[in-house]
């Protein structure tokens, strides 16, 4: 086992499958020369070249609408990076409105083989306009797939199957989760590693209470999970992996060993993730083995403040997990 961070896992999957397919290239602003805002990119423009490896105008509407052309007519395999999803708001109407519904409106003639990647959800100290988490934005919209890794290993997995899949894929990254280190399987450090979108993974067993999450909270959960197991209390954290298609099934054949659930996002509330989970769980087969009700771990529902002791209280810490999980314990 390789400790790799996400960054490189990243960089190493793209890099991987630019060399097994011609047809696949990279485009962003200042991912080529620069190697990208945040690194991710390194060494790819020196390896592949100005026709793979393109820098675009700082401008989201022409980075999403100049890969179009390109795709429908070469039969290309363009991934985009977003500096910051942030910025897609700029492009939402090529993401939504081309990409996710021209499968299905060219009555399966023409599918879209893009992928939408870039750091999502809070940073440190960008405020509001910069801190925000899409996963629920995109997971609305039938015709995209949405996937949002943790570790180094659902980074690799995941862009390597975003990539090869033949619809348009958002890659959810986290800025915060850049420059960490996770030890890498040697199954995930061959060339042919892929990780199915649609599927969740178990992180840790439990018995006592599910703990569904994704991104980087599910970190936070894993820890909240270890100071528990002192008290005697098991969890069960489920990283979700993908947002669209979502895996109910292990969310449900957990509630169902666990008799209770907690949702943990960085997002909003309103209409969130968890909100999703909740109301699948209650029309499921699930519901009847539930103890207690479903609680929602969220980010608040403010716009991000700037000052960081704010920006603290505005994300999910371990210390809101614990509190969640014992009161929905009751203990």
């Amino acid at each position: 086992r390789a400790a790799v961070t996400v960054r490189d896992a990243i960089n190493q999957g793209m890099d991987e499958e630019l060399e097994r397919d011609e047809k696949v290239f990279l485009l962003g602003e200042e991912v080529a020369q620069y190697d990208g805002a945040y690194k991710v990119s390194r060494g790819l423009w020196k390896k592949y070249g100005d026709k793979r490896i393109i820098d675009t105008p700082i401008s989201e509407v022409s980075l999403s609408s100049g890969s179009r052309p390109l795709r429908r007519h070469a039969g290309l395999r363009p991934i985009c990076e977003f500096m910051t999803f942030n910025f897609s708001m700029q492009a939402i109407d090529q993401v939504i409105n081309s990409a996710a519904k021209t499968y299905y409106m060219s009555g399966g003639l023409q599918s879209v083989p893009i992928v939408f990647r870039g750091p999502n959800g809070a940073s440190a100290g960008v405020a509001a306009q910069h801190s925000q988490c899409f996963a629920a934005w995109y997971g609305h919209c039938p015709g995209l797939k949405v996937v949002s890794p943790w570790s180094s290993e659902d980074a690799k997995g995941l862009i390597k199957s975003a990539i090869r899949d033949n619809n348009p894929v958002v890659v959810l990254e986290n800025e915060l989760m850049y420059g960490v280190p996770f030890e890498l399987p040697a199954e995930a450090q061959s060339k042919d590693f892929l990780i199915p979108i649609g599927k969740a993974k178990i992180e840790r067993q439990g018995t006592h209470i599910t703990i569904v999450s994704h991104s980087r909270p599910v970190g936070h959960c894993l820890e909240a999970a270890t100071v528990l197991s002192k008290e005697g209390i098991e969890c069960e954290v489920i990283n979700m992996r993908t947002i669209r298609p979502m895996d109910i099934e292990t969310i449900e054949a957990s509630v169902m060993k666990t008799t209770h659930l907690i949702t943990v996002e960085g997002g909003w509330p309103q209409f969130g993730i968890g909100a999703e989970i909740c109301a699948r769980i209650m029309e499921g087969p699930a519901f009847n083995f539930l103890d207690a009700p479903a609680v929602r771990v969220t980010g608040a529902d403010v716009p991000m403040p700037y000052a960081k002791i704010l920006e603290d209280n505005s994300v999910p810490q371990v210390k809101d997990i614990i509190f969640a999980i014992k009161k929905t314990l009751n203990i």
